[in-house]
């Protein structure tokens, strides 16, 4: 079998992971799905959200805080929904059970299995989109997820 050469533009990695990226915007929480996610550093600890130019970005960019949500199968219609819906136009702040750790800007979910807040460690803004990187500062999960107090893969 051989290979042929196709559109550069259409070369993704697959399966994405899919996460809920939350920041406050306006006084209230915010979420949008995010397909585009990685860790990309060992120490510190470095987590990489590419974000084309959403109403999530501007919470991100005033506070320089974001969460990392990630969902289980029970939350895909939330999940799918909040990639849907711009926050600009829906008030999305009610979709879930949200908490805050110790950074006040980084809305989390209790539904999720892992929730991340991250602080800013550097914004770098490329042609379409704007790769945020976040150090992890908190990181919650549940009893059940847990072995020998390491998060079970």
């Amino acid at each position: 079998m051989g290979k042929i050469k196709i559109d550069s533009g259409a070369a993704f990695l697959y399966p994405m992971p899919m996460v809920l990226v939350g920041s406050v915007v306006e006084g209230r929480a915010n979420f949008m799905a995010v397909g585009w996610v990685s860790r990309v550093n060992f120490k510190p600890p470095l987590f990489a959200i590419a974000l084309g130019p959403h109403h999530t970005n501007k919470g991100i960019d005033e506070n320089k805080e974001f969460s990392i949500n990630i969902p289980d199968v029970s939350l895909i219609e939330k999940t799918d929904y909040c990639g849907l819906v711009s926050g600009s136009k829906t008030d999305k702040s009610e979709l879930f059970n949200i908490f805050y750790g110790d950074l006040g800007k980084a809305p989390l979910i209790e539904e999720c299995p892992v929730c991340m807040s991250c602080a800013v460690y550097d914004a770098v803004k490329l042609p379409f989109n704007t790769l945020y990187i976040g150090e992890p500062k908190e990181v919650f999960t549940e009893e059940k997820y847990v072995t020998d107090n390491i998060l079970d893969h």
